[in-house]
């Protein structure tokens, strides 16, 4: 009996310790969140302006082909609905 009335009394003293002060707990994340920035490899600017490159050079490739697609159907409707544009 008096080791359930121990072990309550630890369970019961785990449950109403206190948190450290918001500050430090603030201070503790800032500290963690630069430790893990400094691990970031970063690209380079050539890497930089040849993806750069890349994803203008699909975004256009991709339009072309979304306004060809586009006017084809238009033309497509345009021949069943007998419309002139």
């Amino acid at each position: 009996m008096a080791e359930k009335k121990s072990e309550n009394a630890k369970a019961a003293a785990k449950k109403t310790a206190k948190k450290p002060n918001v500050f430090k707990r603030l201070a503790k994340y800032l500290g963690s969140c630069k430790s893990e920035i400094k691990k970031i490899t970063w690209p380079t600017a050539k890497q930089t302006t040849k993806n750069f490159g890349i994803v203008i050079a699909m975004v256009a490739i991709v339009g072309v082909f979304i306004f060809a697609l586009d006017q084809g159907l238009y033309a497509l409707v345009g021949l069943f609905m007998n419309t002139t544009a």
